[in-house]
């Protein structure tokens, strides 16, 4: 089941590229403008949020109804959301990779000779960026459902990018503070406004709604979907600084590089005193980065305990989600394949803790 949304999604978004095309003459104005929209949002990807879309939808519409071939046209809105969010994320962190690929500054960089072509391209790219929102948009405005339904689902989906450009305000904030100035409390308000909320929470509570889900449930969803978001990046934090570079598709430096205010970090911070907090710091703190840097702060967060404190984070967010997720008068069918995406989610926090002889791990 899972494939075939998947399939239907990328077909609709490569369609959606082709509409795009001749309503908005993109290629007109620019070649290179929409050649490099269209290669980055088909870039490959795990399509998490416009699959939690529609399987949140299906698992609430009755079950004799038609499903409509425009929900999977709407459900590419998420994905354009997070295209969206991507690129100017990547400006901002000064990313040079992305799926695998160069980011997309760093292409639109190339697009003419330059004296400054970092700048060319972040000029370019934040441009780029703003024009997929509005795709995005138009996206969303595509599936064919009850007027009222949709005018509150598409409400929600504009709070939702509100409220992750809030997340991205305050991260660039937290950046340049000493982290000592930062706290725990600071950190999840970060990780659910950046992340869990257009990621987990707004799939799984639009499509609810487009599908007229019970008030009771859309709740749930949304309380399910932010702790399962905030688990989600702490794991990605985490695999940030024990991963490898192969399997992120970043460099392996790059959270560390910018000193990101995670978990992991304000765990160690908060453990560590005297010359141990001294020293994390030395490295922490650095201007450039290296690799032996790196793997002096794994070590310190080994020896602080703040790998198992945020290995910890996840497995009891993810619990919580499960006893939600099983409160949900969702139809089983559904319910069950939302429950078996998350734990191919979290697969990597479990191999992380087994590389590292951790005993906290996720029950399945």
């Amino acid at each position: 089941m899972l494939n075939d949304i998947r399939q239907k999604i990328d077909q609709s978004l490569a369609t959606f590229m082709d509409c795009i095309k001749e309503d908005y003459k993109l290629h007109l104005v620019s070649p290179v403008l929409y050649e490099s929209i269209r290669e980055f949002s088909l870039r490959k990807g795990k399509r998490i949020r416009p699959v939690l879309l529609i399987l949140s939808y299906l698992g609430y519409c009755p079950k004799n109804k038609r499903i409509p071939h425009s929900l999977y046209n709407a459900s590419t809105c998420i994905e354009l959301l997070h295209n969206f969010m991507l690129i100017h994320d990547d400006i901002i962190d000064r990313s040079n990779l992305r799926r695998g690929k160069p980011t997309l500054h760093k292409l639109l960089g190339k697009t003419v000779k330059s004296d400054d072509p970092e700048k060319l391209g972040s000029d370019l790219a934040i441009i780029a960026g703003d024009i997929v929102y509005a795709l995005a948009i138009d996206a969303f405005l595509s599936i064919k459902e009850d007027p009222l339904r949709k005018e509150k689902a598409l409400k929600y989906f504009i709070q939702t990018a509100a409220f992750t450009a809030m997340g991205e305000f305050v991260d660039t904030i937290h950046g340049v503070k000493n982290v000592n100035k930062i706290k725990e409390s600071d950190v999840y308000l970060n990780y659910t406004l950046k992340t869990a909320r257009y990621t987990f929470d707004c799939p799984l509570v639009t499509g609810a709604i487009l599908a007229g889900a019970p008030q009771n449930d859309i709740k749930r969803l949304s309380e399910l979907g932010i702790l399962i978001g905030q688990a989600f990046q702490i794991q990605d934090d985490v695999i940030g600084i024990f991963g490898s570079e192969k399997n992120i598709g970043k460099s392996i430096l790059s959270d560390l590089a910018e000193s990101k205010k995670t978990l992991l970090v304000c765990h160690a911070y908060e453990t560590l005193k005297g010359k141990k907090r001294a020293q994390f710091l030395k490295h922490f703190n650095k201007s450039k980065k290296t690799y032996q840097d790196l793997v002096a702060v794994r070590k310190i967060f080994l020896d602080a305990g703040s790998l198992d404190y945020c290995l910890d984070a996840v497995k009891t967010r993810v619990e919580k989600t499960f006893t939600l997720l099983n409160k949900l008068r969702m139809h089983e069918k559904y319910k069950k394949v939302i429950e078996d995406t998350i734990v191919v989610l979290f697969n990597q926090n479990n191999q992380i803790a087994e590389k590292y002889n951790i005993s906290t791990k996720v029950q399945f």
